[in-house]
């Protein structure tokens, strides 16, 4: 499971702070960390009351974390006090992983969530040492000293914010305008962001947004693929926005994320179910077959769906053992992202027993086939059988030790219902 840590405050209402990054990096398929530097009294009408944590408190919690679990991204967002954020830009100074940094300055009523001399801080050190800065218009014109009222506002704020060498990704929501036009600076260009502007975000926004951005770069996404899958998803958070107490509704951080997950688990459950009435009991390999399907652009295994406790045999009936869910299946993940390596389209595996009556079949029926055999890593092997071949196979025999098994690949699950229909 992939890792990420958010340094934030706590909010009472669970609808912002640390409550939201939890909740929005868990929908990622993320794992959260969390170090709180300030517990709120708050709720969607008013924060009440704040009280931060001790320095101390903020860099044992910190050194608890790191120390035990291999972090893969990192985000700030409420930071409170100057002396909160020295510490902490303190903490992450010698960091060798992504740090996105949400300016929080204000809450989603409307009430400040920084005490004095924050803003000098996070111009003077937070600011030049993170990696992604996630401004809204009014935190935007508080650091870069100048007022918003357009795109080319936008952009001179970008440059003046990104000017050593921070990317600066500035949301439009604030901005008057048809749609929400958001603004990405990488220091030698502009990328701009479009989307259909619906009602006022509610609370938790910010926070959910740049929850998504960290919990991406967490799983190897690059800057530019992190925020437009997070800003796909905060889109659809807004749309499904929830009321929760008499205020400010409550941006919803559990949506599926916008790469098709919901769609990929569907589509592996339903072919399961098909191949639980076709598949001979001989073709089961001990203890069980394992079924996967990838997402279109999958940064690890952690990106492939499987069956949790794959299909097995018992009394001449084969049975799917559970849904399907992502990261549990390394094994077959590994063989899809090998046949991705040649064959973008080639999403989906499954790993069959090595028997007489499957080898003879596949050759008679005319689908495609490679034999792979080695001692050291099997997916090695069969990668460059793969390309020796010129082209992802139907089928993949390999042996490994005294290990057989065969690989049935596809472009999606359908696809291999179809192919072992075939072969049946």
């Amino acid at each position: 499971m992939k890792c990420a840590l958010s340094i934030a405050g706590s909010d009472s209402i669970g609808g912002a702070g640390i409550q939201a990054d939890i909740k929005a990096m868990a929908a990622v398929g993320v794992h959260a960390h969390t170090v709180v530097t300030a517990i709120t009294a708050q709720n969607t009408c008013a924060v009440k009351e704040i009280m931060p944590i001790s320095v101390e408190m903020i860099e044992e919690q910190f050194k608890a974390v790191m120390s035990d679990s291999d972090v893969r991204a990192i985000k700030t967002g409420m930071l409170y006090s100057a002396e909160i954020a020295e510490t902490v830009a303190d903490l992450l100074e010698d960091r060798s992983i992504p740090f996105v940094a949400d300016p929080v300055m204000i809450s989603g009523v409307g009430d400040s969530l920084s005490g004095d001399d924050l803003v000098k801080v996070l111009k003077r050190k937070i600011v030049p040492m993170c990696d992604i800065l996630t401004p809204n218009r009014h935190e935007a014109e508080v650091l870069s000293g100048i007022r918003i009222h357009n795109e080319e506002d936008a952009r001179t704020a970008c440059e003046l914010l990104g000017k050593e060498g921070t990317m600066i990704y500035l949301k439009g929501g604030h901005i008057d305008s048809k749609n929400v036009v958001d603004t990405l600076y990488n220091g030698a260009e502009f990328k701009r962001f479009e989307y259909p502007r619906l009602e006022r975000a509610g609370h938790g926004g910010g926070c959910t947004l740049s929850a998504y951005i960290t919990a991406h770069l967490a799983k190897g996404y690059d800057v530019v693929n992190a925020i437009l899958h997070s800003r796909e998803m905060i889109q659809e958070s807004i749309a499904t926005m929830y009321v929760v107490g008499k205020g400010n509704k409550i941006v919803n951080p559990m949506v599926t994320p916008a790469d098709g997950t919901k769609a990929i688990l569907s589509s592996l459950d339903k072919a399961a179910d098909k191949l639980s009435k076709m598949l001979p009991k001989e073709w089961i390999p001990n203890p069980v077959a394992e079924f996967g399907y990838a997402t279109e652009s999958p940064k690890g295994t952690e990106d492939v769906a499987a069956l949790q406790g794959g299909m097995s045999s018992a009394n001449g009936i084969v049975k799917k053992n559970g849904t399907a869910k992502f990261g549990i299946s390394p094994h077959t993940a590994k063989m899809i992202i090998t046949a991705m390596d040649q064959d973008e389209r080639q999403r989906s595996a499954i790993g069959l027993a090595f028997t007489g009556d499957i080898v003879s079949t596949i050759e008679e029926v005319g689908m495609s086939s490679i034999s792979a055999e080695g001692a050291g890593d099997v997916f090695k092997t069969i990668s460059k059988a793969m390309k020796k071949n010129g082209a992802v196979p139907d089928a993949v025999f390999y042996k490994k030790g005294k290990g057989r098994g065969v690989f049935i690949l596809g472009k999606d699950p359908d696809d291999i219902v179809a192919k072992i229909g075939n072969i049946l």
